[in-house]
């Protein structure tokens, strides 16, 4: 696919997780003039680690929208990675959006959710209305419905595999999960590729697997043992809870599993390879690399 020549682009929480990897993506694309980070602490470190790969950075703080118009002046396309803020996310948005239009952003791209349009996950409700809002808002819009990332499951790893045992709530359901730098070359390939405005990619992973293959291919990476258990979405909710995490961060996972038991994270229409050149980050790359 062909460039966008010149053109500056923009990616708002740029020192997150996803974030981090898009610019990276970009570094790897275009030059670092053509890069402006969007971070909410225009000092710290991660700002300043931005500023030495020669990439701008300016303040965007999606809950501060004085922030947001001087933030997006001079930008012709923009990547709106969804906040991580869960029960903010809509007011958050719609003023990234809102700024977007005034500062006339010639194409906004947003990381949405897997078939958002018709998912069972709560996490789907945010990211709807989301969409209606760019859609309302009139501007050029690419739709990043972005699968779970493998990540997601790996994150327990080392606390499963100290307990021999895998705990959640998704049965066999099958996950078309992908590694996050994966979605991220997506998102760098979306901003700086010739893509029409309009689209809606349904990204995932190549392959799909289910739970208790996961275990099995973390006892085999490691040489442990480790089966899965599967629970129902309360019962999990409430060992994640016994575990430490916050309330709904477990809520969170045993909602999202229990919509992967429907099938809610499976896709195989394979758009994320098309659009990143290459096949999708095996799930067995990732869990080796931490089991």
């Amino acid at each position: 696919m062909s460039q966008i020549p010149s053109s500056r682009l923009f990616v708002t929480g740029a020192t997150g997780q996803l974030g981090r990897l898009v610019i990276a993506a970009l570094l790897r694309r275009v030059p670092a003039a053509r890069i402006v980070a969007g971070v909410r602490q225009g000092e710290g470190p991660a700002a300043q680690d931005l500023r030495a790969q020669g990439v701008a950075v300016r303040v965007a703080d999606y809950a501060r929208p004085e922030t947001l118009a001087e933030a997006f002046a001079g930008i012709e396309r923009l990547l709106l990675i969804s906040s991580s803020e869960i029960g903010q996310r809509v007011t958050q948005h719609r003023n990234v959006i809102a700024a977007a239009a005034r500062a006339r952003v010639g194409l906004i791209a947003y990381t949405s959710l897997l078939h958002a349009d018709t998912s069972p996950l709560g996490l789907a409700e945010e990211h709807r209305a989301t969409e209606a809002i760019l859609t309302e808002s009139g501007l050029p819009a690419i739709i990043l419905r972005n699968g779970w990332y493998t990540e997601n499951y790996t994150a327990s790893l080392p606390s499963a595999l100290a307990h021999g045992v895998l705990l959640g709530s998704a049965g066999t359901g099958r996950i078309s999960s992908a590694a996050r730098a994966d979605y991220a070359e997506a998102a760098a390939a979306v901003l700086t590729g010739d893509q029409a405005a309009g689209r809606i990619y349904e990204l995932a992973g190549d392959e799909a697997y289910t739970l208790p293959d996961f275990a099995a291919e973390a006892a085999r990476a490691s040489g442990r043992p480790l089966r899965y258990q599967d629970l129902p979405p309360a019962d999990y909710a409430a060992a994640l809870l016994a575990a430490g995490l916050p309330e709904g961060v477990a809520r969170l996972l045993a909602d999202s599993d229990a919509g992967a038991a429907q099938g809610a994270l499976f896709d195989d229409g394979h758009a994320l390879r098309d659009l990143i050149g290459r096949p999708t980050t095996p799930y067995a790359s990732v869990v080796g690399a931490l089991a």
